[in-house]
């Protein structure tokens, strides 16, 4: 029996459902906020869900302070702009709406604000030695799962790769999911970001340091977004699949947030570094060519895999069954719209090399059920193409 002592992290709140935004004046002021900032971006501004926010904080005597220049991808410049309006203007409390990128610069925001230096001086795990201010963190979409979990992605703009920030302490208090805020999402980010959920689940899965609980979360997670995310993306304002989406984005965060990730997330992450790519879209074209590169090391889960996602493997030769999750997952993808290679979003064969270099490097391979070589790692760039 495994003697290792095993961590699980999860908000101390988590509130679901239609209508949850409604509660945010009181869970502000239950964790003594005076003036959160408020952090996001332009699109949540454009949509008027900004000023629904700051509006529901005005109306309970609640002044906030917004700051909406939240890029895609965050940067460490991002942190720092972001981080200087707050200081200005005298916070003490943090809000972040949006998908992942808000969640992402927010919570570097709270790491430097409260424990000093650079964002830069977090990479790596649990690196911060103070608490963030009060967080609390509101979903617009269902895939990231960043605003419940312990990891924070920031590209360094010096050499542009992805930093990987996992630190139990920029775990949210309070995660807000709220399926009418995610309505008005488009077709193309309501795929992305149901692959990128859908790619946490799995290799949370088949990681290393899975354990009974995070199993459970990862394959509901892996049958909700079966049943649901071609639903969500066929008519957004169908309401079921959108808080099914909701509760499977979230259940993948609770896996992947305590069994950690692995290659899929490793390569990604260079390819939003190097070209600024969608993280969900770089993750579907990238999940079925390391699951086959994976599946020696984790045939029987992959059978899991298969029949959560509703294929039937009764009768079949191991290795037939669980090749049927990698035919299921590509299915998925592309009956969603997910672009066909790497080379479409304008990935150069050139910068392999480079890449697989930083992706070994990554904390996220850490827990891949395989150990790839160099040459493997490129070669599934590559196939990828």
């Amino acid at each position: 029996m495994s003697q290792t002592v095993q961590a699980f992290f999860v908000p101390t709140v988590s509130l679901m459902g239609a209508g949850a935004l409604k509660t945010l004046p009181e869970r502000i002021q239950m964790l003594g906020g005076k003036k959160p900032l408020v952090v996001t971006d332009k699109g949540m501004t454009a949509l008027g869900y900004t000023a629904k926010l700051t509006e529901l904080l005005g109306q309970a005597g609640i002044a906030s302070v917004v700051f909406d220049d939240t890029v895609p991808n965050p940067t460490d410049t991002n942190v720092a702009d972001g981080l200087a309006v707050y200081v200005r203007e005298g916070c003490d409390m943090l809000v972040s709406l949006g998908g992942g990128s808000a969640h992402d610069c927010c919570k570097g925001i709270g790491l430097v604000a409260t424990s000093g230096g650079t964002i830069h001086d977090y990479e790596g795990l649990d690196q911060a030695k103070q608490p963030l201010p009060p967080y609390i963190a509101i979903n617009t979409t269902a895939g990231t799962a960043s605003e419940m979990t312990r990891f924070t992605i920031i590209t360094n703009t010096s050499n542009h790769v992805k930093m990987a920030i996992v630190d139990w302490r920029v775990t949210p208090d309070v995660a807000v999911n709220d399926p009418e805020l995610m309505v008005d999402m488009p077709p193309a980010l309501t795929a992305a970001t149901g692959m990128d959920a859908l790619t946490h689940a799995v290799e949370a899965y088949v990681s290393t340091a899975a354990t009974p609980i995070t199993d459970a979360c990862a394959l509901q997670a892996i049958t909700l977004i079966g049943q649901y995310l071609r639903r969500a993306v066929a008519r957004g304002e169908d309401m079921e699949a959108r808080e099914r989406m909701a509760y499977a984005q979230y259940l993948a965060g609770m896996a992947f947030n305590n069994a950690s990730l692995g290659h899929v997330h490793a390569m990604s992450h260079q390819l939003g570094g190097f070209y600024n790519l969608p993280h969900g879209v770089c993750n579907a074209l990238l999940l079925p060519h390391v699951c086959e590169a994976n599946l020696m090391a984790r045939q029987e889960r992959f059978v899991d895999i298969a029949e959560a996602l509703g294929e039937v493997t009764e009768g079949l030769p191991l290795r037939q069954a669980a090749l049927l999750a990698i035919e299921a997952i590509r299915s998925l993808s592309t009956d969603v719209g997910i672009p066909k290679s790497l080379a479409a979003l304008g990935v150069k064969e050139e910068d392999i090399p480079v890449m697989v270099g930083n992706a070994q490097k990554d904390v996220c391979g850490l827990t891949n059920p395989r150990r790839l070589t160099d040459n493997e790692v490129a070669a599934i760039y590559r196939a990828a193409l």
